[in-house]
């Protein structure tokens, strides 16, 4: 058993998670308009191209996705029977122009202010709803992939440009829930929670690279608390050990970190994560919950998601740490309050 299953029957830390991955949930009326959209767009490419399928993919199907909701994921996988399509053939560009139109045409008059971007885009085609769920807040987008079978070997081609690469975003849905189901949403939980720190910190790891990682750390069910610490301990073993490869054993390349990060970088920054973690669970485990909980405060650093606890506790706490310690060095309040910087080098 570990120290962070340890005591998870009375934890203020397991109970402070679990509020605060309710306050970065998405609504379920934004939800069920996202899904409602989803299926708009993919009734619209299903039209277009007779005899394709389409499939869901990203936060939406995989049941982590963040308020605000960014994008909603889906796919065409388009026939060809023919051949005429793939590397060494056609490119893509075609056919996101002909799905672009379709999805133009179809949705134009429930949203007047559509707009469909295909230029510009890597890999898929940009839909701009523009039509915000709540008043004020900023609209959720969607991203729409046109693929084509790979009759050769496992996965699909997808768009890179005018070129094709190999990928499987099919598997990986079926991977994310699959460890949903095993650890009893657990590792949906947990990714949403280690993406808002990600977002918070510069996205040293882009949101699929976090469940790829979690896949051989989060599995089975149990706590938050153990299963963030899993995530982080598992996520610098893994990234010591070389960038992360593709779960569906598909893609050519590794999944890449985030602009900008090197893997030095990106570890370091998941170690000085891991090292609050870990210190929130000892002070926990002797009896100071509000240093705890300011530990985790600045791992997350956002008060409006994970809130400071009073300044008094954190105070009164710390000097009786000090007064109990008999060895070693002293843990002041001051110390204990000190900002810790976005990333581990910072001066």
């Amino acid at each position: 058993m570990t120290l962070a299953e340890s005591h998870v029957q009375t934890s203020v830390l397991e109970d402070a998670l679990e509020a605060a991955r309710h306050r970065i949930e998405v609504s379920q009326a934004e939800l069920d308009e996202a899904r409602y959209r989803r299926d708009e767009i993919a009734a619209a490419l299903k039209k277009e191209f007779p005899g394709s399928t389409t499939y869901s993919n990203g936060s939406v199907a995989h049941g982590d996705a963040l308020n605000p909701l960014n994008d909603v994921d889906l796919g065409v996988v388009v026939p060809n029977a023919d051949g005429i399509y793939g590397p060494g053939r056609r490119g893509p560009s075609e056919l996101k122009a002909r799905a672009a139109a379709a999805i133009r045409r179809e949705l134009s008059p429930m949203y007047e202010d559509l707009r469909v971007e295909v230029d510009g885009h890597k890999r898929s085609i940009l839909v701009r709803f523009r039509q915000p769920v709540t008043a004020g807040q900023p609209d959720f987008t969607a991203d729409v992939i046109v693929a084509i079978d790979n009759p050769d070997a496992a996965g699909l081609f997808i768009p890179r440009w005018d070129a094709w690469d190999r990928s499987d975003p099919i598997e990986h849905t079926r991977l994310v829930r699959e460890a949903n189901a095993a650890s009893s949403s657990r590792f949906a939980r947990v990714v949403r929670l280690v993406k808002h720190w990600s977002r918070h910190h510069e996205r040293p790891l882009c949101s699929w690279n976090i469940k790829a990682l979690a896949l051989s750390s989060v599995r089975l069910p149990g706590s938050i608390l153990s299963g963030l610490r899993g995530w982080y301990a598992g996520a610098i073993h893994d990234l010591e050990r070389g960038l992360t490869p593709d779960p569906a054993g598909v893609a050519e390349k590794p999944i890449r970190l985030g602009d900008d990060w090197t893997s030095r970088d990106v570890i370091a920054e998941l170690r000085t994560a891991l090292d609050l973690l870990d210190k929130a669970l000892e002070l926990e485990r002797r009896g100071y919950p509000a240093m705890a909980l300011e530990k985790l405060a600045q791992l997350f650093e956002d008060p409006d998601m994970f809130p400071f606890p009073p300044a008094d506790e954190v105070k009164r706490e710390g000097a009786a740490l000090n007064a109990g310690r008999k060895s070693g060095e002293l843990v002041s309040a001051s110390s204990a309050t000190k900002p810790i910087p976005a990333r581990a080098w910072a001066p």
